[in-house]
C-alpha cells in the first residue's frame, strides 16, 4: 500500500491499526540500506528482535538487583520498590514492569522464592457489614458520618482515623486496627475478646500516644464493640463519628488497612496462637512500607513529620 503511494492514515483505516502504530512499524523494520518497507524481510527483523527480547536478562545492575531482592523480601511490592529506589539511592531507577519481568524470569536462580514475595489478594471477600445484623444495637450518643467534618475527606491534616476489628475463625481473640487518614499509619492490638470495653481500652492506649492535636476524629462503624465510644472521647478528647449501617466504605482508608494485614493473617488464623511481640513486627513492616498514595514516602515518615510540624 505504501508503494501505491498511499498515506499512513489511510493505511492505518484500511488495515484497522491507529496511524501511530503503522508509522512506528515502517520505522521501526524497514530496510537500513534502502530505507524501503518490504515485508518478508521486515517480519524477519521483527522476529530477531523478540528471540532477543525473551532471552534479555533483567537487572544486570549488581546494586539495583540487590535492593529489589531485599525489598522483595520484606513484602514491598514491585510498584512501592520502583517508587522507592530513586529516593534511597538518587540516580538508580527501575520500572515495577522490568521487576515483574525479572522475579518471573526462567533464568533468575531464586525465582520461586521471589514469586512466594509477591502479594496475593483474594477479590472476592466478603465485606464486612453486608448483611444486617440481628444482634446489633443500638449505640448510645452516635453521630452519623454526615456530621463528621468536611475536612477530614481531604486528608490535609493529620489526626483523623479509622478503626475496625478483624476475628478470626478458630477463637474469640480479635485485633483492632486504627488507620490515621492522612498518612496511612496503622496501629494494631489484640483484643482477648471482641467487647465494649475491651476495644475502648484498646483505642484508647493507642491515640494516647499521640499530642492532642493528633487526635481528631475516629470514624467507626456500627458494632456493639464501639459502644463505649463516649468513653474514648472523654479520656482522649478525640471525636466520634458513625459510619451509615451496612457502608463499610465509608471507612475506606481502614478496609485497605485491613486487606494488608490479612496478607500476614488470613481469615483461618487462630489469633490465639499469635503472640504480641508478631503483631507489632506486622505493624511495623507496614508503617515502614513505602505507598504511592503518599509519593513512596512511608507511613511512619509521614506521621513523624506531621507531629514535629503540629509540636
Amino acid at each position: 500500500m505504501r508503494r501505491d503511494g498511499r498515506s499512513i492514515r489511510e493505511m492505518g483505516r484500511v488495515l484497522g491499526r491507529s496511524h501511530s502504530t503503522i508509522s512506528r512499524e515502517l520505522r521501526r523494520n524497514r530496510s537500513p540500506v534502502h530505507h524501503s518497507y518490504i515485508d518478508h524481510r521486515a517480519q524477519v527483523r521483527a522476529d530477531k528482535r523478540r528471540s532477543k527480547a525473551s532471552r534479555r536478562m533483567r537487572l544486570k545492575n549488581d546494586k539495583i538487583r540487590d535492593y529489589v531482592e531485599s525489598k522483595l523480601t520484606q513484602d514491598w511490592s514491585p510498584e512501592q520498590i520502583s517508587g522507592r529506589i530513586g529516593i534511597d539511592h538518587p540516580g538508580l531507577s527501575i520500572s515495577h514492569e522490568a521487576i515483574y519481568q525479572y522475579v518471573y524470569h526462567p533464568s533468575t536462580s531464586n525465582r520461586q522464592e521471589l514469586i512466594g514475595c509477591l502479594r496475593r489478594f483474594h477479590k472476592r471477600r466478603k465485606r464486612k457489614g453486608s448483611a444486617p445484623d440481628k444482634h446489633k444495637l443500638k449505640i448510645t450518643g452516635r453521630i452519623g458520618i454526615e456530621y463528621r467534618p468536611a475536612e477530614v475527606e481531604t486528608r490535609d491534616r493529620f489526626g483523623d482515623w479509622e478503626a475496625d476489628t478483624l476475628t478470626s475463625r478458630q477463637s474469640k481473640i480479635a485485633l483492632l486496627s486504627m488507620v490515621e487518614r492522612k498518612s496511612r499509619l496503622v496501629q494494631i492490638e489484640k483484643l482477648e475478646a471482641r467487647t465494649a470495653s475491651l476495644t475502648s481500652q484498646a483505642m484508647i492506649n493507642c491515640l494516647i500516644r499521640f499530642p492532642k492535636d493528633a487526635r481528631r476524629t475516629l470514624t467507626l462503624d456500627n458494632g456493639t464493640e464501639n459502644a463505649e465510644h463516649e468513653g474514648v472521647s472523654q479520656s482522649t478528647g478525640i471525636s466520634c463519628f458513625f459510619c451509615e449501617p451496612y457502608s463499610s466504605w465509608q471507612r475506606g482508608t481502614n478496609e485497605h488497612t485491613n486487606g494488608l494485614v490479612r496478607q500476614y493473617l488470613p481469615k483461618k488464623t487462630d489469633f490465639a496462637i499469635i503472640s504480641s511481640e508478631e503483631i507489632k513486627l506486622i505493624e511495623s513492616r507496614l508503617n515502614n512500607r513505602p505507598r504511592k498514595c503518599l509519593g513512596f514516602k512511608t507511613p511512619l515518615e509521614v506521621a513523624n513529620l506531621c507531629v514535629a510540624l503540629q509540636r
